[in-house]
């Protein structure tokens, strides 16, 4: 019996040391194969009549062969760095697929299903982040009809990070019914209205925070040699539900994907910044700056300005949407107003995603695109004259004129050089606004749903809100001023 015991020992430390060596084969046979990061994938759209880069990572002096199927094309051999990586750059034809990129190294990874297309980011905090899981009408209505083999969703699971990441959790996958209900409800109508219009296949990626601030989507290196923009950061709320400490969503969300090359960036954020808003100009296109140096192009940045809602403190929601559309100054951006579609300002989530999707595909498809004949610019303060006791104001983005959804205009006011403002009546003509009061003999300041909450009624002709706006610059309550010196 100890005879036996003795055997059958020896042979289970056979048995162990093969299973060892077996393990160890496969072990170090897993670090000399070839891998990509998670956004390259089957199921991917490449963006168009591009350069496009795919990279990865291999075991050093490892040779990496791809052939991309649209074109048969073999491209020479790129060799795996010291560093363990390596990265090539392919041309991408015209919109079309579905199409397979194979690569060979000393293992193989073919990915299938590939559309060539437009790309997107969907950035933001939770009113970009809402879904159908949100109970969304408008996605609710969707579903059964929401199957489209050319949109595509790469949902990028949330992260921090102190330092810059490659590479991000998520997938590509196929729009429909299942894959819809968690997908940026925005994102989404902003995908399908391009698709549809450009009739060619749209890749949506969306990486987005609800309750962030846009200091955590900006690399620190820009908050941190920013006096001004440190300071802010510094004013963070800390909830416990998001990070708040700069750049730290920017390396998790937003660094692993920069080297995929995409058409432009939607945002919808701004609620977090309303304490702030002084300097949430200043903080925004520093941002818009730095995604646009780490993706080396000039990416188109469509926004949207955030609704009317019972903000913790006065004129918060004012002075974010005056921040907002001061950012408008910044080149290649574009702004979608939101007064008209909210109908509750005790939620900060308003419900309608679909006419915000479209608003935004439209500065795409016309500034973007190129797409004549299309209404996307809401009208826009311009300039104020006095004659006498009436005050005229002129506005942009109004060619066949403006109009009152109503008897008389509501939202509107009127101050002399007391600051104190009263309703005021308004004419229009073409596109400018006679406005006056009564108990103002001599004008000098005019204010258009310049409060938290206001929801006003004068709209362009062509159907898009009028921008909330004021013509003065005083100081007003809860403005949280820094020193610029």
């Amino acid at each position: 019996m100890h005879q036996v015991n003795t055997t059958f020992e020896k042979y289970r430390q056979l048995i162990k040391t093969a299973f060892i060596a077996l393990f160890t084969c496969a072990a170090l046979t897993s670090y000399s194969t070839i891998r990509v990061p998670n956004i390259i994938g089957s199921n991917m759209v490449l963006q168009q009549k591009s350069d496009v880069k795919l990279w990865g990572w291999g075991e050093p002096n490892e040779k990496v062969v791809i052939i991309t199927s649209w074109d048969n094309k073999t491209y020479p051999t790129v060799t795996v760095t010291g560093n363990a990586t390596w990265e090539l750059t392919i041309k991408t034809p015209v919109a079309g697929g579905p199409y397979i990129i194979k690569l060979n190294g000393s293992n193989s990874i073919v990915l299938t299903n590939v559309l060539i297309g437009e790309v997107w980011v969907c950035s933001g905090q939770s009113n970009m982040e809402m879904s159908g899981t949100w109970g969304l009408q408008d996605i609710k209505a969707e579903l059964p009809k929401a199957k489209n083999n050319n949109i595509r969703f790469f949902h990028m699971a949330k992260a921090s990070a102190p330092y810059p990441q490659q590479d991000c959790i998520g997938e590509w996958v196929i729009c429909d019914s299942a894959s819809l209900r968690t997908f940026s409800a925005t994102g989404y109508f902003f995908g399908k209205n391009l698709n549809s219009k450009l009739n060619l296949p749209v890749g949506l990626i969306q990486s987005c925070w609800s309750g962030s601030s846009a200091d955590v989507w900006t690399p620190d290196s820009i908050i941190n040699n920013d006096p001004i923009l440190k300071e802010a950061t510094k004013k963070i709320a800390v909830n416990g539900q998001v990070p708040n400490i700069a750049g730290y969503v920017y390396n998790a969300m937003i660094a692993p994907i920069t080297n995929y090359a995409v058409a432009g960036v939607i945002w919808y954020q701004g609620e977090n910044n309303s304490h702030v808003a002084s300097i949430y100009q200043r903080l925004f296109t520093s941002m818009i700056d730095a995604w646009r140096g780490a993706f080396h192009k000039n990416l188109p940045f469509y926004f949207v300005q955030v609704a009317p809602f019972k903000y913790q403190q006065k004129n918060w929601g004012a002075l974010i949407r005056e921040a907002q559309t001061a950012s408008m100054k910044h080149p290649n951006t574009g702004m979608v107003i939101t007064t008209d579609l909210t109908s509750d300002t005790n939620n900060v989530h308003p419900a309608d995603k679909h006419d915000v999707g479209l608003r935004l595909a439209n500065w795409a498809l016309a500034e973007t695109y190129h797409q004549p004949g299309i209404v996307y610019k809401s009208p826009l303060y311009a300039s104020l004259s006095i004659k006498k006791d009436k005050a005229i104001i002129t506005v942009d983005n109004a060619e066949h004129g403006l109009t009152i959804n109503g008897k008389q205009a509501t939202q509107l006011y009127i101050a002399g050089s007391d600051k104190i403002f009263y309703p005021a009546n308004a004419r229009l003509k073409n596109n400018q606004m006679i406005v006056w009061s009564d108990k103002v003999k001599e004008p000098v300041a005019v204010r258009y749903e310049f409060s938290n909450t206001a929801i006003g009624n004068i709209f362009s002709k062509d159907g898009l809100p009028l921008g909330p706006f004021r013509t003065d610059s005083w100081p007003v309550e809860n403005e949280y001023k820094f020193n610029t010196n």
